[in-house]
């Protein structure tokens, strides 16, 4: 039997998360195309289709991709990831994350990660989340899902080194960090 821990369908009461396919390339390349969106990461140019292109070939290769749709309206609104999965350490990462800017600032952010980390925790004891030095708008996200920033250090992406903030979550605190899930666990 295939095991879809990295890539599982997650339902949420407000936004729901499928493995990525190539057939949505179109539909994720219109909700990433906005310049602002990319203010703060690594790649400030992932806006251009070229450079998107690229980042979207990678997704699929990671086998860890997920699109993020609106439930009441089936708009493809953006993207994460799970990555460097370690069951030896009971660990995986959450990450290369996006939505589109009118999902900014209010409870979806909150309920993607809270589907991904109530996922995660199925399986692993920690996740991380690697965040740019500079990315403040993520790293404020970070504090107010009550994940605890851990150290700084350099992670190689596409063979180019670049300064993150790791952040990381336990099992055993997630509950309390958490304290209105938004995340009907009936569903999953």
């Amino acid at each position: 039997m295939e095991d879809h821990f990295l890539q599982p369908r997650l339902i949420g009461k407000t936004v729901s998360l499928f493995p990525l396919q190539a057939s949505h390339f179109e539909e994720l390349y219109a909700a990433a195309s906005d310049p602002l969106i990319w203010i703060g990461h690594p790649r400030t140019d992932r806006y251009q289709r070229e450079v998107f292109s690229k980042l979207f070939e990678d997704s699929i290769n990671s086998k860890g991709a997920l699109i993020v749709v609106q439930n009441d309206t089936g708009r493809v609104i953006g993207s994460s990831r799970y990555y460097e999965f370690n069951p030896e350490q009971s660990e995986v990462c959450i990450g290369y994350s996006f939505l589109v800017r009118d999902c900014w600032g209010g409870a979806v952010n909150k309920e993607v990660k809270q589907l991904l980390l109530d996922h995660a925790f199925t399986r692993v004891s920690t996740v991380w989340f690697h965040v740019d030095v500079n990315n403040v708008r993520s790293r404020k996200a970070m504090a107010k899902i009550g994940a605890v920033q851990s150290h700084i250090g350099t992670k190689l992406f596409g063979g180019q080194a670049y300064d993150y903030v790791f952040y990381k979550m336990e099992r055993a605190n997630q509950a309390e960090a958490v304290s209105d899930p938004l995340v009907d666990q009936s569903t999953i």
